[in-house]
């Protein structure tokens, strides 16, 4: 029986759901206000478009490999660098994993008060920041102990949460334009030209600075190598997935622009920057609060019926990433690991790391990862950060560990698509010269972006946050070197 094919439609609101990511909209719009949006328009043009085509080349060439991005450089880089970049790559999930093991915390408070709690949370005595770093550990261990015993089933979840995210996206345009309709067309953040250009922000006005805001629209667009594999699945796919793809780029790019012009309808951005509670990891929910309550003034609501059903909204933003957070969780505590592991060359790992058990979960490894995981939750949240200092560490480690990936993948198409001995059915960058531009540009990108993240962050003495976002990328490429070079000493040249 002939499988059915995904059409066009399917395949640019997989992209869209795969890609749009809700909570970077109001980080962005935190982080520097309208001015954002010329980034995150040149992210989807300049990373964007380009990778996805190279992740489809790849994806088709390599269809029936299980590998994933190791077998996509294995070819063009050799064993041992694909092994390295792709272990940095299981970093970005790592750290994921110790980003979100803390900030789930937030919307699981919001759902029941109505706004964050945690930065007023005690145990023993402890600190709020040490108090969630306690907690972040006791989920950490509480997923992989179902995880390991084969409890996926709750990774359900996130599919609901992502339908729950996306009537987020629904509600912010339609209360913004009612709001927007009620106040006669005056936003809250006033639209001035040099808003769009110059950020509020005094930590991005320098033109090193506003350059490393790159990195968070390239981190806004991650993620489209996991569809790069399902070449063979598309209706047409020579046809159907650069349509798919030019049009889900346009989508994408308008509703990260959209988000961020919306959140100024309803929340002044210096008001919001003076917010002593504002942080990266609870400012979706804030800002979701007040369009709740800027909704029900400009519907008549009292004031007390306003604050209300601003505490309603933040409710259901919390319920809805709560689930996301969740469901992703239980399925990114394993995936990606297994996906490496059973990809890579066997002699690299110990026996009892490779074991699957009767789950399919390679039980060692998750184990192991949660260790991993703790060291870093304990490093961080008992550095004596106050909680907008974690919230914009934790942020930073994201954004360069899930690109830096990203360094050896796009360096290794045009090495990729020289070789004759792999078969190459989907060819979207027809000449050499395209493939260089291409390369060299989203390189380029890549690059200064991250390396203007960190060295503001040095010049300004916050080595703490200079430390903590480069050192899980160094970490992991020496683990990984180790790793390989004690498989070379053990088993020769593998």
């Amino acid at each position: 029986m002939n499988k059915k094919k995904i059409g066009l439609s399917a395949l640019v609101l997989m992209i869209f759901s795969t890609i749009f990511g809700f909570a970077n909209g109001p980080v962005a719009y935190m982080q520097t206000g309208y001015a954002a949006i010329i980034w995150y328009v040149l992210g989807a043009l300049f990373f964007f478009l380009p990778t996805s085509m190279m992740y489809a080349e790849f994806g088709s060439a390599y269809k029936d490999s299980k590998g994933g991005i190791y077998t996509w450089m294995e070819g063009a880089l050799g064993k041992k660098t694909a092994f390295i970049a792709t272990f940095v790559g299981l970093a970005a999930w790592v750290v994921w994993m110790i980003s979100v093991a803390q900030k789930v915390w937030i919307p699981f408070s919001t759902i029941f008060a109505g706004h964050d709690m945690t930065q007023s949370w005690s145990i023993f005595g402890l600190s709020s920041t040490k108090t969630v770093g306690l907690l972040a550990i006791a989920f950490v261990i509480v997923v992989a102990f179902f995880v390991t015993r084969g409890v996926q089933s709750i990774s359900k979840i996130s599919s609901i949460g992502g339908i729950f995210v996306m009537a987020m996206n629904v509600i912010l345009i339609i209360a913004s334009i009612i709001v927007l309709i009620a106040h006669h067309g005056q936003f809250a953040e006033p639209i001035v030209a040099k808003s769009f250009i110059v950020p509020e922000n005094p930590a991005f006005q320098s033109p090193m600075q506003l350059i490393s805001f790159a990195l968070y629209a390239v981190f806004a667009y991650a993620g489209m190598e996991q569809l790069g594999g399902m070449m063979e699945d598309i209706d047409d796919a020579e046809k159907t997935y650069p349509k798919a793809v030019f049009i889900a780029t346009i989508v994408i790019a308008f509703g990260y622009a959209l988000s961020i012009l919306f959140w100024g309808v309803t929340t002044n951005w210096l008001n919001l920057s003076n917010m002593s509670n504002a942080n990266l990891g609870n400012v979706t929910y804030i800002l979701m609060n007040n369009l709740g309550v800027e909704f029900g003034s400009a519907v008549g609501f009292s004031h007390t019926a306003s604050l209300t059903l601003g505490a309603w909204f933040a409710r259901f933003a919390g319920l809805s990433m709560f689930m996301a957070y969740l469901g992703s969780f239980f399925v990114l505590t394993y995936s990606p690991l297994k996906s490496f592991i059973l990809g890579s060359p066997k002699e690299v790992w110990p026996k009892s790391v490779i074991r699957l058990n009767k789950a399919g979960v390679p039980t060692v490894a998750v184990w192991l990862q949660v260790g991993l995981v703790i060291l870093f939750i304990l490093g961080i949240s008992f550095g004596g950060s106050n909680a907008a200092e974690l919230y914009q560490i934790l942020t930073n480690m994201g954004n360069v560990s899930s690109t830096l990936p990203y360094v050896f993948l796009v360096a290794a198409f045009p090495i990729f698509k020289k070789l004759t001995n792999v078969n190459h059915p989907f060819v979207f960058f027809k000449s050499k010269r395209v493939t260089w531009f291409a390369t060299i540009i989203v390189e380029a990108l890549i690059i200064t972006s991250m390396v203007m993240t960190i060295i503001p962050l040095i010049t300004t003495g916050d080595y703490a946050n200079a430390f903590w976002t480069i050192v899980g990328p160094i970490f992991f490429a020496f683990l990984a070197w180790l790793l390989y070079s004690h498989a070379e000493r053990k088993h020769g040249k593998l």
